[in-house]
């Protein structure tokens, strides 16, 4: 199960899964938090995020560092201060994966589905906000906006082929990234999910 909306081609390389040890560092709502902020704002200080998240700036500085540590944020290479440090999220995405069996680690396993529920709260926070203040954009800033759900019966394989064409359109994506300082852009979310309503009943084969 991949979260957090990479925009690089589907590899193993491009998206590698989470190792237990990353999973527990994550495994914190703000930290969480501030690595959605840089993803959506691009690079920030730990003052600014302070000011984003409602915390103190002594609090993200320390969430940072975690983050650091596994590799999840890194300095801006010749920006800021020894004081007012610039952080940001390294290129490419990755992947929580879903357990796949019983004996994997139970603390691991139950920080995935933190970090996974964390990522889908930031989402929907961000579309509830496009909905209350849509009216402040311009037109064309609407003309292309969707927000589609497609409820279906699908078999696993029909499902599988639904994701492959999501994963055809992620390497279209690609072409679209570093364009933080493009005259015109702005941050965009891109959301797809495909997945089985865990209450549902699969038909008799």
């Amino acid at each position: 199960m991949s979260t957090d909306g990479d925009t690089t081609p589907p590899s193993a390389e491009r998206h590698p899964a989470l190792g237990p040890a990353q999973l527990k560092a994550l495994a914190h709502p703000l930290r969480v938090q501030i690595l959605d902020l840089l993803s959506t704002h691009g690079a920030l200080t730990a003052s600014r995020l302070a000011d984003l998240v409602g915390e103190s700036s002594g609090s993200t500085s320390y969430h940072l560092r975690q983050l650091a540590r596994h590799g999840f944020v890194r300095e801006v290479a010749g920006k800021g201060t020894a004081r007012e440090r610039w952080w940001e999220r390294p290129p490419g995405g990755f992947t929580v994966s879903m357990p796949d069996d019983q004996t994997e680690d139970t603390a691991a396993t139950l920080a995935g589905a933190m970090v996974s529920r964390e990522f889908e709260n930031a989402r929907a926070r961000k579309i509830q906000t496009f909905l209350e203040r849509s009216s402040e954009l311009p037109p064309r800033w609407l003309d292309g906006a969707r927000l589609t759900t497609a409820s279906m019966w699908l078999t696993a394989d029909q499902m599988v082929e639904v994701a492959e064409a999501w994963d055809a359109l992620d390497a279209t994506l690609h072409r679209f990234q570093g364009q933080e300082q493009t005259p015109g852009a702005r941050p965009v979310q891109i959301h797809f999910n495909v997945f089985p309503t865990i209450d549902g009943k699969e038909n008799p084969s």
